[in-house]
Protein backbone atom coordinates (compact mmCIF):
# COMPACT_ATOMS: atom_id res chain seq x y z
CA UNK A 1 0.00 0.00 0.00
CA UNK A 2 1.42 3.74 -1.21
CA UNK A 3 0.78 6.12 1.36
CA UNK A 4 2.00 8.57 -1.54
CA UNK A 5 2.12 7.68 -5.67
CA UNK A 6 5.68 6.84 -6.31
CA UNK A 7 6.95 5.37 -9.97
CA UNK A 8 8.08 2.35 -9.70
CA UNK A 9 11.40 2.56 -11.19
CA UNK A 10 12.30 5.08 -8.23
CA UNK A 11 12.89 2.57 -6.48
CA UNK A 12 15.08 0.08 -7.91
CA UNK A 13 18.84 0.01 -6.67
CA UNK A 14 20.31 -0.22 -3.46
CA UNK A 15 19.10 1.35 -0.29
CA UNK A 16 21.33 1.75 2.85
CA UNK A 17 19.05 2.12 6.34
CA UNK A 18 19.69 5.63 7.61
CA UNK A 19 19.48 4.72 11.15
CA UNK A 20 19.28 8.66 12.46
CA UNK A 21 15.85 8.89 10.64
CA UNK A 22 14.51 5.05 11.18
CA UNK A 23 13.34 3.12 14.43
CA UNK A 24 13.78 -0.76 14.88
CA UNK A 25 10.69 -1.02 18.24
CA UNK A 26 8.65 -3.31 20.05
CA UNK A 27 5.90 -4.28 22.31
CA UNK A 28 5.35 -6.28 24.56
CA UNK A 29 2.42 -7.12 27.42
CA UNK A 30 3.77 -6.63 30.91
CA UNK A 31 0.70 -7.55 33.35
CA UNK A 32 -1.98 -5.47 31.87
CA UNK A 33 -0.52 -3.10 30.16
CA UNK A 34 1.78 -2.91 27.30
CA UNK A 35 5.24 -2.21 27.18
CA UNK A 36 7.17 -0.37 24.46
CA UNK A 37 11.16 -0.66 23.73
CA UNK A 38 13.61 0.00 20.64
CA UNK A 39 16.82 -0.98 19.66
CA UNK A 40 18.90 2.07 19.18
CA UNK A 41 21.59 0.76 17.12
CA UNK A 42 20.94 -1.36 13.31
CA UNK A 43 21.70 -1.67 10.19
CA UNK A 44 20.56 -2.93 6.60
CA UNK A 45 20.59 -3.06 3.21
CA UNK A 46 17.43 -2.84 0.58
CA UNK A 47 17.93 -4.26 -2.92
CA UNK A 48 14.64 -2.86 -5.03
CA UNK A 49 14.58 -5.35 -8.15
CA UNK A 50 12.56 -4.44 -11.18
CA UNK A 51 9.97 -6.81 -9.66
CA UNK A 52 9.26 -7.06 -5.90
CA UNK A 53 10.06 -10.86 -6.03
CA UNK A 54 13.56 -9.97 -7.56
CA UNK A 55 14.33 -7.67 -3.94
CA UNK A 56 15.75 -8.35 -0.67
CA UNK A 57 16.27 -7.17 2.50
CA UNK A 58 19.19 -8.08 5.11
CA UNK A 59 19.30 -5.99 8.35
CA UNK A 60 21.23 -6.47 11.74
CA UNK A 61 20.21 -5.35 15.71
CA UNK A 62 22.70 -4.81 18.06
CA UNK A 63 21.00 -6.45 20.96
CA UNK A 64 23.15 -4.47 23.19
CA UNK A 65 21.71 -1.09 22.23
CA UNK A 66 17.75 -2.35 23.45
CA UNK A 67 15.98 1.11 25.54
CA UNK A 68 12.94 0.79 27.39
CA UNK A 69 13.60 4.13 29.09
CA UNK A 70 14.63 2.29 32.00
CA UNK A 71 18.41 1.12 32.52
CA UNK A 72 17.59 -1.64 35.28
CA UNK A 73 15.19 -2.90 32.89
CA UNK A 74 17.03 -2.67 29.89
CA UNK A 75 20.51 -4.95 31.97
CA UNK A 76 18.10 -7.27 32.58
CA UNK A 77 16.57 -7.61 28.61
CA UNK A 78 20.32 -7.51 27.86
CA UNK A 79 21.19 -10.65 30.32
CA UNK A 80 21.33 -14.36 29.93
CA UNK A 81 17.62 -15.34 30.34
CA UNK A 82 16.73 -12.57 27.60
CA UNK A 83 18.87 -11.49 24.75
CA UNK A 84 21.87 -12.88 26.11
CA UNK A 85 23.67 -9.74 24.39
CA UNK A 86 27.38 -10.99 25.34
CA UNK A 87 27.23 -14.26 23.49
CA UNK A 88 23.96 -13.18 20.49
CA UNK A 89 25.52 -9.82 19.99
CA UNK A 90 23.53 -9.15 17.05
CA UNK A 91 19.43 -9.90 15.94
CA UNK A 92 19.62 -10.65 12.02
CA UNK A 93 16.87 -10.77 9.36
CA UNK A 94 17.50 -11.86 5.66
CA UNK A 95 14.72 -11.74 3.09
CA UNK A 96 13.78 -15.23 1.08
CA UNK A 97 10.73 -13.66 -0.72
CA UNK A 98 9.25 -10.19 -1.39
CA UNK A 99 5.34 -10.85 -2.96
CA UNK A 100 2.32 -8.91 -3.27
CA UNK A 101 -0.94 -9.31 -1.63
CA UNK A 102 -4.14 -6.80 -1.23
CA UNK A 103 -1.82 -3.67 -1.87
CA UNK A 104 0.49 -4.45 0.64
CA UNK A 105 3.97 -5.87 0.14
CA UNK A 106 5.02 -9.24 2.78
CA UNK A 107 8.84 -9.61 3.04
CA UNK A 108 9.28 -13.40 4.43
CA UNK A 109 12.30 -14.53 5.59
CA UNK A 110 14.94 -16.03 8.83
CA UNK A 111 14.91 -13.69 11.34
CA UNK A 112 17.95 -14.82 13.99
CA UNK A 113 17.80 -13.87 17.66
CA UNK A 114 20.13 -15.89 20.06
CA UNK A 115 21.25 -18.06 17.57
CA UNK A 116 17.36 -19.32 16.96
CA UNK A 117 16.16 -18.63 13.35
CA UNK A 118 13.10 -18.57 12.89
CA UNK A 119 10.94 -17.86 10.08
CA UNK A 120 8.83 -14.27 9.87
CA UNK A 121 6.68 -12.61 7.43
CA UNK A 122 6.74 -8.61 7.68
CA UNK A 123 3.42 -7.23 6.80
CA UNK A 124 5.25 -3.99 4.71
CA UNK A 125 3.95 -0.67 3.65
CA UNK A 126 5.71 1.75 1.50
CA UNK A 127 5.50 5.37 2.23
CA UNK A 128 7.12 7.43 -0.22
CA UNK A 129 9.88 8.52 -1.96
CA UNK A 130 11.54 11.83 -2.12
CA UNK A 131 14.86 14.02 -2.14
CA UNK A 132 16.06 15.35 1.20
CA UNK A 133 17.99 18.52 1.16
CA UNK A 134 21.41 17.68 0.43
CA UNK A 135 20.00 15.96 -2.77
CA UNK A 136 19.66 12.21 -1.56
CA UNK A 137 16.94 10.30 -2.46
CA UNK A 138 14.88 8.61 0.14
CA UNK A 139 12.13 5.90 0.75
CA UNK A 140 10.29 5.58 3.71
CA UNK A 141 9.17 2.09 4.52
CA UNK A 142 6.69 0.73 7.45
CA UNK A 143 6.78 -2.87 8.95
CA UNK A 144 4.85 -5.12 11.30
CA UNK A 145 5.13 -8.72 11.86
CA UNK A 146 4.31 -10.37 15.64
CA UNK A 147 7.02 -13.26 17.20
CA UNK A 148 6.85 -15.04 19.51
CA UNK A 149 9.88 -15.24 22.21
CA UNK A 150 10.14 -18.55 23.75
CA UNK A 151 10.68 -20.05 19.84
CA UNK A 152 13.84 -18.02 19.63
CA UNK A 153 15.36 -18.46 23.24
CA UNK A 154 14.32 -15.90 24.82
CA UNK A 155 12.05 -17.17 28.01
CA UNK A 156 12.96 -14.93 31.29
CA UNK A 157 9.78 -14.18 33.12
CA UNK A 158 8.98 -13.78 36.39
CA UNK A 159 5.42 -15.78 36.97
CA UNK A 160 2.97 -13.96 39.49
CA UNK A 161 -0.02 -14.79 41.28
CA UNK A 162 -2.54 -16.55 39.31
CA UNK A 163 -0.14 -18.47 37.05
CA UNK A 164 -0.42 -15.33 35.04
CA UNK A 165 2.87 -14.00 33.67
CA UNK A 166 4.96 -11.13 33.76
CA UNK A 167 5.74 -10.38 30.51
CA UNK A 168 3.75 -11.46 27.80
CA UNK A 169 5.06 -14.56 25.08
CA UNK A 170 3.90 -11.87 21.75
CA UNK A 171 6.42 -9.65 21.01
CA UNK A 172 5.23 -7.31 17.88
CA UNK A 173 7.94 -6.09 16.32
CA UNK A 174 7.25 -2.48 14.21
CA UNK A 175 10.22 -0.66 12.36
CA UNK A 176 10.17 3.01 10.64
CA UNK A 177 12.64 2.98 8.09
CA UNK A 178 13.95 5.86 5.78
CA UNK A 179 16.57 4.54 3.77
CA UNK A 180 18.82 6.36 1.78
CA UNK A 181 19.28 5.29 -2.17
CA UNK A 182 23.52 4.48 -3.59
CA UNK A 183 24.13 6.47 -6.44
Amino acid sequence: MLATPVDLDQLTGVWQIDPAHSEVGFCVRHLMTRLRGAFTRFSGTITVGDDPPQSSVRAEIDTASVDTRNSLRDKHLRATHFLDSDNHPTACFTSARIRTKDGRYLVEGALAIRGQVRRVTLDLFLLGVDTDVSGRTRAGFRAYTRIRRSEFGVTGHAPVAGRRALIGDTVMLELEIQAVKDH
